[in-house]
């Protein structure tokens, strides 16, 4: 005869964690990804028969902030940046990554889903993939901005780089 204790621990091998990595940004594309995502990718967690595990989500929203660029004339730099202006651009970038992740935690927190957040710092495409291999999420969620492929050769496309280099499924939503 099974003990109770025996039970409990059966009940919590069949929970199985599923890591939903979703990059979002301050664009229209980035909320309708995440919206997509909470409707069509993230199940909510719920006992099904003792052949399928139940599955427990973990929603983890990633803003990356790129690193300020600075441009250079041919006669150099038309001004020289100083301490002040570096700190000034990186409250407005915290500012701004606050903003972004505040607004997705919230879609998430309606759907009562575990939510963690977490901001980067550099190309887009590299702290997306790296974070994917880190964590080790099961899936990638990324917006697509819709670019031709004129605009995708000079501009790069986050969303086929990451499809092409993470270390896992990775589902790009366009917008409607």
């Amino acid at each position: 005869m099974a003990s109770q204790g025996g039970d409990d621990a059966a009940a919590v091998a069949l929970v199985r964690r599923r890591k939903v990595l979703i990059a979002v940004d301050e664009s229209d594309e980035s909320i309708y990804a995440l919206s997509w995502a909470l409707e069509n990718l993230i199940v909510p967690g719920r006992p099904n028969d003792a052949e399928e595990p139940r599955v427990s989500n973990l929603v983890i929203l990633l803003h990356v902030q790129t690193h300020p660029q600075v441009f250079v004339g041919p006669a150099g730099p038309g001004f020289y940046i100083t301490p002040e202006i570096i700190d000034s651009v990186k409250k407005h970038q915290e500012e701004i990554s606050r903003k972004v992740l505040l607004r997705a935690k919230k879609l998430c927190d309606e759907k009562h889903l575990e939510t963690e957040t977490m901001v980067a710092v550099g190309d887009p495409r590299d702290a997306i993939c790296e974070a994917v291999e880190k964590l080790a999420v099961d899936y990638l969620v990324i917006g697509s901005h819709g670019y031709g492929a004129i605009k995708r050769t000079f501009l790069g496309s986050v969303s086929d780089y990451c499809a092409h280099k993470a270390k896992c499924p990775v589902v790009i939503v366009k917008k409607k």
